[in-house]
């Protein structure tokens, strides 16, 4: 039989949790008894995106391994079967980022990112529980939270999560990272491979440096990419949204055209911010998707999310300055355009994102820390946000011993974007402080996830089919790939001055 995977419908995210990006401790002797319970059997079937087949199934675990005879949960994986399987044994484990993502729905992604990986091994896909296919945890805010009016500022956070969460048939404690390296381990051994690549993007960082710290009997190498270090909670991604603001402002004043067409760029965003902390703008504009005439209602937070979320990518980070130079004047097309871009809402499981940062992250939230988010409008608006959703989303929290740095003699291979807003280099020198046989590269033109953007992909598949760190040197990462700046509306170029024939 040959089934068809959909991607679901994406959902609006809570509050918070749009700018942002939890543990039962669960007894590594259990994992044969886990292993022991149903196994759907694989089938074929097509991913989107994907012409080929791939195989699927899923391997039924207690929703709460303390309970091996109470309630069940399939979690859901697919296969990209090696275009000539020289290694049977082995597979090339991607972990999804979020928290919240679907591993299986980004496959596409994943397949050509490591196309030369996949010549001669598996891909293997696992939608984490609680995303995708795995006891999905997502919910909706409805319909009006899509509207360009919707006021994201006056939304009840807190009641929000409460709705969420009593909606939601699932015990929310047993969604954390620390149960899901628990099903990816039973995955594992259920398809009978002997010894696993791993990848991890963002969040998939943290699940990656997990199977490195409980099971790294079935590991051969790992690639850590846009790394979230254990030692840190990552609500410090305030900081790295602050410095990547500060890099697109002093690379716009470095470059001179930029800095010609937008002389007091940082002055602008300044003067748009201070404008929308004072009030809302609210104005009528053309829908940017259906074209009919409707409200926009810019609040800060919108704002502030537009810009931030344009820096994930270098494409849409090059408009950035002509944004907000047009914004300060009192034009928002480009802000009302890179707006449009979020409507379809960021594609996680909320509900998967929420157990995981209320139990591994908030706690970890002392008076320093908070202190020196709250210099922050991103930092703070973060705290303020997620603290609301976790007053309504009892999960306890991770074991101390979580957030101790991983030593580890595998071969481990970080990789950074010099202009990433999530996970800055710094963030990689923290996490490899233990690990005796690593190598951090920093590509300097790449944003977030440099596999995907830079032949950062070729020294994965380079480290996969060596084993080994020696040889990899990151010279091509230094290639100048850089996005000019948009000085118009149409071009990277200047527009040639207007000739005056009186």
């Amino acid at each position: 039989m040959i089934a068809r995977i959909k991607t679901p419908t994406r959902i609006a995210p809570l509050a918070a949790c749009a700018t942002a990006l939890w543990l039962l401790a669960c007894d590594p002797s259990q994992a044969s008894e886990v292993q022991q319970q149903a196994m759907g059997a694989p089938q074929s079937c097509y991913l989107s995106g994907i012409s080929d087949r791939a195989r699927c199934g899923f391997v039924e675990v207690p929703e709460n391994a303390a309970k091996p005879d109470g309630r069940k949960i399939q979690v859901h994986y697919a296969v990209l079967p090696a275009i000539k399987p020289s290694f049977p044994n082995e597979a090339f484990l991607a972990i999804a980022g979020g928290p919240g993502q679907s591993a299986i729905d980004n496959a596409v992604g994943f397949e050509r990112t490591f196309a030369e990986i996949r010549q001669s091994r598996d891909i293997l896909l696992i939608d984490q529980r609680g995303t995708g296919r795995s006891n999905l945890l997502n919910c909706d805010l409805g319909p009006d939270a899509m509207s360009l009016a919707f006021d994201d500022e006056k939304l009840d956070s807190a009641a929000e999560a409460a709705k969420c969460r009593n909606s939601l048939d699932a015990d929310i404690a047993q969604y954390g990272s620390r149960a899901a390296l628990e099903d990816f381990e039973a995955v594992r051994k259920a398809l009978g491979y002997d010894k696993l690549h791993v990848y991890g993007i963002s969040y998939g960082t943290r699940m990656a440096q997990l199977y490195l710290k409980h099971y790294p009997e079935s590991l051969l190498t790992v690639t850590l990419d846009g790394v979230v270090p254990m030692q840190q909670s990552v609500l410090a991604i305030g900081d790295a949204i602050d410095r990547a603001v500060e890099l697109m402002l002093a690379d716009c004043e470095q470059n001179s055209q930029c800095h010609t067409q937008f002389p007091v760029l940082r002055d602008e965003l300044a003067m748009v911010n201070q404008r929308l902390d004072q009030a809302p703008v609210r104005l009528m504009v053309n829908h940017p998707r259906s074209g009919e005439a409707t409200e926009f209602l810019l609040t800060r937070n919108k704002f502030a999310s537009v810009v931030r979320l344009a820096l994930y990518a270098t494409n849409v980070r090059a408009l950035l300055p002509l944004a907000i130079h047009q914004a300060a004047a009192g034009n928002y097309q480009g802000i009302l355009g890179l707006h449009g871009m979020m409507l379809d809402g960021l594609d996680l499981a909320m509900g998967m994102h929420s157990s995981v940062v209320c139990g591994e992250d908030i706690p970890r939230l002392d008076a320093a820390m908070r202190a020196k988010l709250n210099q922050s409008y991103y930092g703070a608006n973060m705290i303020k946000g997620l603290e609301e959703v976790c007053t309504q989303w009892p999960v306890p929290a991770a074991d101390a011993t979580f957030a101790e740095g991983v030593r580890s003699n595998l071969p481990v291979l970080l990789l950074s974007g010099e202009i990433d807003p999530a996970t800055p280099p710094q963030w990689a020198e923290l996490a490899m402080a233990n690990m005796s046989n690593a190598k951090h590269l920093v590509a300097p033109y790449a944003t977030h996830g440099v596999a995907q953007q830079s032949c950062g992909n070729k020294l994965v598949a380079q480290l996969v089919n060596s084993g080994s760190l020696k040889e990899i040197q990151g010279d091509c990462l230094n290639k100048d790939v850089r996005r000019s700046f948009y000085l118009n509306a149409s071009t990277v170029e200047p527009l040639p001055a207007t000739i005056n024939k009186e």
